[in-house]
């Protein structure tokens, strides 16, 4: 039992980790793109498309580093690949508030939706190439 939990533990710090690293290549890109911050955002749904292409690949990607899931095949991978977004979105929503505390620009990932399209394209890029 215990085992399970710390594959579970470990798969949603794997994601948290690769949505924090998405997020700060955003805010890098998006301070190259528009240093002003005067550039009106794009479309909504055009942006949602973006962050499910971006997160695809990064969870490809991320099966060079660890080619296989932690999870053993059956229910609990599915719940996995359910839950992981959901925390990772939580996570990216409560950076986004961290940042509009400061007064720091904000991007789409800092919402939790965006940061949940994000996380859950990448989970099933890695659930349906490494399961």
């Amino acid at each position: 039992m215990i085992e399970i939990v710390l594959e579970l533990f470990g798969d949603v710090l794997l994601q948290v980790v690769l949505q924090v690293l998405a997020e700060v290549g955003v805010h890098s890109w998006r301070g190259l793109r528009d240093p002003d911050g005067e550039r009106p955002p794009a479309n909504p749904v055009l942006a949602t498309l973006g962050y499910l292409l971006f997160g695809t690949i990064v969870g490809g990607l991320s099966l060079f580093f660890r080619p296989e899931l932690l999870l053993a095949p059956g229910k609990l991978r599915w719940l996995n690949l359910v839950v992981t977004p959901l925390i990772s979105g939580l996570v990216m929503m409560a950076m986004g508030a961290w940042r509009r505390r400061r007064d720091q620009p904000l991007v789409r990932m800092d919402r939790f939706a965006y940061g949940y399209t994000f996380a859950f394209a990448a989970s099933a890029a890695r659930f349906f190439v490494a399961g």
